[in-house]
């Protein structure tokens, strides 16, 4: 199943090393992937290297090159995305191929996903297919271990504030913690159904 990633969490993943580890955790492989195709530009330029910095973007410009941009598709879902208030055009695009092809959406946009609900039938069309940075930091707790993932996660922690609330240095575990965001963004997006790692705790 192919994977759609918003560049939020092309960045954030990408940073600590885990994109391909959270797609492998959807059944896929990053040659399943697609991004939008303004990724790498906005890699070299813009808000993007000011936020992560520009070694750090240039060292994600290969990978993101690697990523197949968003393919052309046909749908109305676009047109009832892009008017929504907190929803923006990347995402918009993003959510409509999603819901057209039925393919999962990598999202960090919290905003974007709280304002779903306010497009009529999306919610439903959406259901089990939004995969959040929280959903992936439970799945890569039990797939990569939670000592892997302190390390590798490391880098992410001043960029991201629940990574760095579950995985700050006082916090012996994490999993609880990110189960503790997880189902409060679950709680707020409601009727939108995200998508539930697998975990031996919940």
């Amino acid at each position: 199943m192919k994977v759609l990633v918003d560049t939020d969490a092309f960045c954030k993943l990408g940073l600590a090393g885990l994109l391909t580890d959270a797609v492998t955790n959807l059944g896929a492989q990053i040659a399943d992937c697609e991004r939008l195709p303004a990724l790498p530009h906005m890699l070299r330029r813009g808000s993007l290297p000011r936020r992560f910095g520009k070694e750090t973007c240039e060292s994600l410009l290969g990978t993101a090159d690697s990523i197949l941009p968003l393919q052309p598709f046909s749908s109305d879902w676009l047109e009832r995305f892009l008017p929504v208030p907190g929803i923006d055009p990347g995402e918009a695009q993003l959510f409509a191929a999603a819901a057209d092809r039925r393919l999962f959406v990598l999202s960090g946009d919290k905003r974007a996903l709280r304002a779903v609900v306010n497009v009529e039938g999306a919610a439903q069309a959406l259901s089990g297919l939004i995969v959040t940075l929280e959903a992936v930091l439970i799945a890569l707790h039990d797939s990569v271990g939670v000592t892997t993932l302190r390390t590798r996660i490391a880098p992410l922690r001043p960029f991201d504030t629940t990574v760095g609330i579950c995985f700050s240095d006082g916090n012996t575990d994490p999993l609880s913690a990110a189960w503790s965001y997880y189902n409060s963004l679950a709680s707020e997006v409601a009727p939108l159904e995200l998508w539930r790692p697998p975990s031996r705790t919940t």
